[in-house]
Protein backbone atom coordinates (compact mmCIF):
# COMPACT_ATOMS: atom_id res chain seq x y z
CA UNK A 1 0.00 0.00 0.00
CA UNK A 2 1.55 3.54 -0.88
CA UNK A 3 1.44 5.65 1.51
CA UNK A 4 1.68 9.51 1.01
CA UNK A 5 0.88 11.16 4.29
CA UNK A 6 0.16 10.09 7.79
CA UNK A 7 -0.32 11.70 11.28
CA UNK A 8 -2.29 10.83 14.21
CA UNK A 9 -5.65 12.13 12.66
CA UNK A 10 -5.33 11.11 8.61
CA UNK A 11 -3.68 8.79 6.16
CA UNK A 12 -3.54 9.43 2.56
CA UNK A 13 -2.88 6.79 0.01
CA UNK A 14 -3.07 5.31 -3.00
CA UNK A 15 -5.94 3.01 -4.34
CA UNK A 16 -4.83 0.25 -6.60
CA UNK A 17 -7.39 -0.37 -9.65
CA UNK A 18 -10.04 -2.53 -9.11
CA UNK A 19 -9.51 -2.95 -5.38
CA UNK A 20 -12.84 -2.01 -3.83
CA UNK A 21 -12.99 0.98 -1.55
CA UNK A 22 -15.12 -0.72 1.03
CA UNK A 23 -15.89 -4.65 1.58
CA UNK A 24 -18.12 -5.66 -1.35
CA UNK A 25 -19.73 -9.54 -2.11
CA UNK A 26 -16.32 -9.81 -4.08
CA UNK A 27 -14.63 -11.12 -0.95
CA UNK A 28 -11.31 -9.20 -2.57
CA UNK A 29 -9.59 -7.02 0.23
CA UNK A 30 -10.71 -3.68 0.20
CA UNK A 31 -8.53 -0.79 0.45
CA UNK A 32 -10.81 0.86 4.08
CA UNK A 33 -10.06 -3.29 5.14
CA UNK A 34 -6.12 -2.61 4.36
CA UNK A 35 -5.46 0.74 6.22
CA UNK A 36 -7.48 -0.52 9.15
CA UNK A 37 -5.07 -3.71 9.44
CA UNK A 38 -1.67 -1.49 8.69
CA UNK A 39 -2.85 0.77 11.66
CA UNK A 40 -3.55 -2.66 13.58
CA UNK A 41 0.01 -4.47 12.69
CA UNK A 42 1.90 -1.03 12.78
CA UNK A 43 0.55 0.66 15.87
CA UNK A 44 0.12 -2.48 17.64
CA UNK A 45 -3.43 -1.75 18.44
CA UNK A 46 -5.95 -4.36 20.25
CA UNK A 47 -9.52 -4.73 19.28
CA UNK A 48 -11.30 -3.19 16.26
CA UNK A 49 -9.10 0.04 14.94
CA UNK A 50 -11.28 3.24 13.61
CA UNK A 51 -10.78 4.45 10.21
CA UNK A 52 -13.26 6.78 8.75
CA UNK A 53 -14.18 6.29 5.31
CA UNK A 54 -14.98 10.15 4.01
CA UNK A 55 -15.12 9.67 0.01
CA UNK A 56 -15.15 6.57 -1.93
CA UNK A 57 -13.80 5.70 -5.71
CA UNK A 58 -15.65 3.20 -8.39
CA UNK A 59 -14.04 -0.07 -7.88
CA UNK A 60 -12.09 0.15 -11.46
CA UNK A 61 -10.47 3.25 -10.98
CA UNK A 62 -7.39 4.25 -8.62
CA UNK A 63 -5.72 7.14 -7.26
CA UNK A 64 -5.50 8.91 -3.99
CA UNK A 65 -7.45 9.25 -1.25
CA UNK A 66 -7.65 9.83 2.30
CA UNK A 67 -9.47 8.06 5.07
CA UNK A 68 -9.89 9.56 9.01
CA UNK A 69 -8.06 7.92 11.83
CA UNK A 70 -10.14 9.55 14.55
CA UNK A 71 -13.95 10.06 14.87
CA UNK A 72 -12.90 13.98 14.83
CA UNK A 73 -11.04 14.24 11.54
CA UNK A 74 -13.91 12.29 10.17
CA UNK A 75 -16.80 14.42 10.77
CA UNK A 76 -14.96 17.21 9.95
CA UNK A 77 -13.79 15.92 6.25
CA UNK A 78 -17.30 14.39 5.73
CA UNK A 79 -18.50 18.15 6.06
CA UNK A 80 -15.53 19.44 3.83
CA UNK A 81 -17.26 17.05 1.18
CA UNK A 82 -20.57 17.77 2.13
CA UNK A 83 -20.02 21.84 1.45
CA UNK A 84 -17.26 20.76 -1.61
CA UNK A 85 -14.59 22.11 0.12
CA UNK A 86 -12.57 18.87 -0.34
CA UNK A 87 -11.48 19.51 -4.04
CA UNK A 88 -10.86 16.44 -6.44
CA UNK A 89 -9.02 16.26 -9.04
CA UNK A 90 -8.95 13.04 -12.27
CA UNK A 91 -7.44 12.31 -15.36
CA UNK A 92 -9.23 10.58 -17.73
CA UNK A 93 -8.84 9.41 -21.29
CA UNK A 94 -11.92 9.51 -23.24
CA UNK A 95 -12.97 8.45 -26.77
CA UNK A 96 -13.72 11.65 -29.39
CA UNK A 97 -12.41 15.18 -29.17
CA UNK A 98 -13.58 16.71 -25.91
CA UNK A 99 -13.54 20.28 -25.22
CA UNK A 100 -12.63 22.40 -21.95
CA UNK A 101 -16.15 22.97 -20.45
CA UNK A 102 -18.73 22.56 -17.47
CA UNK A 103 -20.81 19.42 -17.59
CA UNK A 104 -24.62 20.04 -15.77
CA UNK A 105 -26.27 16.98 -15.22
CA UNK A 106 -29.32 15.01 -13.40
CA UNK A 107 -28.93 11.75 -12.82
CA UNK A 108 -30.20 8.62 -11.18
CA UNK A 109 -29.18 5.32 -10.33
CA UNK A 110 -30.69 1.84 -10.71
CA UNK A 111 -29.56 0.16 -8.00
CA UNK A 112 -30.35 -3.42 -8.85
CA UNK A 113 -28.07 -2.86 -11.72
CA UNK A 114 -25.66 -0.28 -10.52
CA UNK A 115 -25.77 1.72 -12.91
CA UNK A 116 -26.33 5.36 -13.37
CA UNK A 117 -28.04 7.57 -15.99
CA UNK A 118 -28.97 11.15 -16.63
CA UNK A 119 -32.38 12.46 -16.81
CA UNK A 120 -34.90 15.37 -16.88
CA UNK A 121 -34.34 17.51 -14.30
CA UNK A 122 -37.72 16.70 -12.64
CA UNK A 123 -37.23 13.14 -12.76
CA UNK A 124 -38.26 11.30 -9.57
CA UNK A 125 -35.24 11.28 -7.46
CA UNK A 126 -32.81 12.96 -10.07
CA UNK A 127 -29.51 14.50 -8.43
CA UNK A 128 -27.29 17.14 -9.71
CA UNK A 129 -24.22 16.45 -10.91
CA UNK A 130 -21.60 19.08 -11.89
CA UNK A 131 -17.85 18.51 -13.06
CA UNK A 132 -15.85 20.85 -14.99
CA UNK A 133 -12.64 20.02 -17.63
CA UNK A 134 -10.14 22.03 -16.78
CA UNK A 135 -8.03 21.25 -19.58
CA UNK A 136 -8.63 18.65 -22.69
CA UNK A 137 -5.87 17.60 -25.33
CA UNK A 138 -7.08 15.63 -28.45
CA UNK A 139 -5.10 12.68 -29.82
CA UNK A 140 -6.74 12.73 -33.83
CA UNK A 141 -4.28 9.36 -34.32
CA UNK A 142 -5.61 7.66 -31.26
CA UNK A 143 -9.61 9.67 -31.53
CA UNK A 144 -9.53 9.86 -27.75
CA UNK A 145 -9.08 13.11 -25.51
CA UNK A 146 -7.16 13.33 -22.38
CA UNK A 147 -8.61 15.66 -19.94
CA UNK A 148 -8.15 17.01 -16.42
CA UNK A 149 -11.32 16.95 -14.64
CA UNK A 150 -12.49 18.78 -11.43
CA UNK A 151 -15.22 16.96 -9.85
CA UNK A 152 -18.18 18.81 -8.04
CA UNK A 153 -20.59 16.84 -7.11
CA UNK A 154 -20.08 13.00 -6.35
CA UNK A 155 -22.55 11.06 -7.73
CA UNK A 156 -22.14 7.26 -8.32
CA UNK A 157 -20.38 7.00 -11.58
CA UNK A 158 -20.54 10.79 -12.44
CA UNK A 159 -17.60 11.11 -14.94
CA UNK A 160 -18.09 7.93 -17.05
CA UNK A 161 -22.22 8.64 -17.26
CA UNK A 162 -21.47 12.12 -17.71
CA UNK A 163 -19.00 11.82 -20.44
CA UNK A 164 -20.64 8.79 -21.78
CA UNK A 165 -23.83 10.72 -22.29
CA UNK A 166 -21.79 13.23 -24.60
CA UNK A 167 -20.64 10.06 -26.82
CA UNK A 168 -17.25 10.62 -24.64
CA UNK A 169 -17.33 7.29 -23.05
CA UNK A 170 -14.04 5.92 -21.21
CA UNK A 171 -11.47 4.40 -22.46
CA UNK A 172 -11.58 0.92 -21.17
CA UNK A 173 -15.24 1.49 -19.78
CA UNK A 174 -16.71 -1.81 -19.60
CA UNK A 175 -20.25 -0.46 -18.28
CA UNK A 176 -20.56 2.38 -20.49
CA UNK A 177 -18.25 2.05 -22.73
CA UNK A 178 -20.30 -0.13 -25.67
CA UNK A 179 -16.39 -0.48 -27.97
CA UNK A 180 -14.07 -1.56 -24.82
CA UNK A 181 -12.94 -4.69 -24.90
CA UNK A 182 -12.61 -7.21 -22.57
CA UNK A 183 -9.23 -6.98 -20.06
CA UNK A 184 -8.89 -3.44 -20.93
CA UNK A 185 -8.82 -1.00 -17.55
CA UNK A 186 -10.34 1.69 -16.97
CA UNK A 187 -8.37 4.82 -18.16
CA UNK A 188 -9.81 7.16 -15.18
CA UNK A 189 -7.30 7.84 -12.02
CA UNK A 190 -7.67 10.45 -9.24
CA UNK A 191 -4.79 12.25 -9.89
CA UNK A 192 -5.32 15.14 -6.89
CA UNK A 193 -6.82 15.59 -4.19
CA UNK A 194 -6.69 18.83 -1.62
CA UNK A 195 -8.06 19.56 1.73
CA UNK A 196 -7.94 21.19 4.79
CA UNK A 197 -6.33 19.50 7.58
CA UNK A 198 -9.13 18.17 10.15
CA UNK A 199 -7.07 20.05 13.35
CA UNK A 200 -3.82 22.12 12.09
CA UNK A 201 -6.45 23.60 9.38
CA UNK A 202 -3.46 23.70 6.91
CA UNK A 203 -4.74 23.48 3.27
CA UNK A 204 -2.99 20.43 1.99
CA UNK A 205 -2.36 18.99 -1.35
CA UNK A 206 -1.83 15.32 -2.49
CA UNK A 207 -0.93 14.05 -6.28
CA UNK A 208 -1.09 10.41 -7.63
CA UNK A 209 0.37 10.09 -10.83
CA UNK A 210 -1.37 8.09 -14.16
CA UNK A 211 -0.08 4.69 -14.07
CA UNK A 212 2.68 4.54 -17.46
CA UNK A 213 0.20 2.55 -19.50
CA UNK A 214 -1.62 2.81 -22.42
CA UNK A 215 -3.74 5.32 -23.04
CA UNK A 216 -2.15 6.94 -20.36
CA UNK A 217 1.00 7.29 -21.68
CA UNK A 218 -0.33 9.34 -24.90
CA UNK A 219 1.53 12.68 -24.28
Amino acid sequence: MKIYFEDNHIIVVEKKPNQPTQEDSSGDLDLLSEVREYIRVTYEKPGNVFVGLVHRLDRPVGGVMVFAKTSKAASRLSDQVRTRKLDKTYTAIATGYVEVARYHDYMVKNKKTNMSRTVAKDFPDAKHAELHILDAQFYPNENLSRVTIKLITGRSHQIRVQFASRNHALWGDARYNTTSKPGQQIALWATALTFEHPTTKERMTFNSHTPDTYPFTLR
